[in-house]
């Protein structure tokens, strides 16, 4: 296991297994760099096939760190749009990346953290804990381009409306029955349930699936690669 602090990388046989391990796992400065490491090595093990991400506890991932972006001085703000910025790139780098991906959502995925959910190919839920939603309609918060993106591809469009006009909070039965998770499972299942769904797909190339996620979302990797903000 290699710990890079909000994460750790293991591996499951050919399965890469990245573990949220910081509490309610909010993107920031810290953990965009862990993730950034942690993917570069998985993509640099040539004997890894595929890729499931977790978390720990009742989430898997609250979105946007606010409390570190609401820390920050005046003349420190410029940081903040740097960071939301980059976390759109990472969902991008996600959502082409050239494996089977799939998201093992353990408990809470919120805003940011629910598209990064949607930036993986398949998802199995905790089906005792946990929402997905997508909450900015009721924090008066814009979607930055890459993010309406990633919903829009990813989602139904009466799901994706509902979705984001309504901040609904969605369990496990619910995203299920409207295809925002591919399955569901008990608490001590949805890591071995992803793991085993990612393992069958695991003898793909990496190169076939990479250009194929390519030729799918191009429009939306260009969107989220540029991470542009609200306007």
């Amino acid at each position: 296991m290699t710990d890079f602090g909000p994460l750790t990388l293991e591996r499951r046989d050919e399965v890469a297994l990245i573990t949220l391990t910081a509490g309610d796992n909010r993107f920031n400065p810290t953990s965009l760099a862990a993730w950034h490491a942690a993917l570069d090595e998985v993509e640099g093990d040539d004997s890894l096939a595929a890729l499931v991400t977790t978390g720990t506890g009742k989430f898997y991932s609250n979105g946007l760190d606010l409390d570190w972006m609401g820390s920050l001085a005046p003349e420190d703000r410029g940081q903040s749009a740097e960071m939301v910025s980059g976390t759109i790139r990472l969902l991008g780098r996600l959502l082409g990346f050239p494996m089977y991906t799939v998201a093992a959502i353990n408990g809470h995925a919120f805003a940011a953290g629910a598209m990064l959910t949607l930036a993986h190919d398949a998802r199995v839920m905790r089906t005792d804990r946990g929402f997905w939603c997508l909450p900015e309609v009721d924090l008066g918060m814009p979607f930055a381009p890459g993010m309406a993106a990633i919903v829009q591809a990813r989602l139904t469009a009466q799901v994706a409306h509902e979705a984001v006009v309504t901040g609904r909070r969605y369990p496990a039965d619910e995203a299920r029955a409207t295809a925002i998770v591919d399955a569901v499972a008990p608490e001590d299942e949805v890591v071995r349930d992803a793991v085993a769904r990612a393992a069958t797909q695991a003898g793909r190339g990496r190169s076939s699936i990479g250009q194929l996620k390519r030729d799918l979302y191009g429009p939306v990797l260009d969107v989220m690669a540029e991470g542009a903000l609200p306007g």
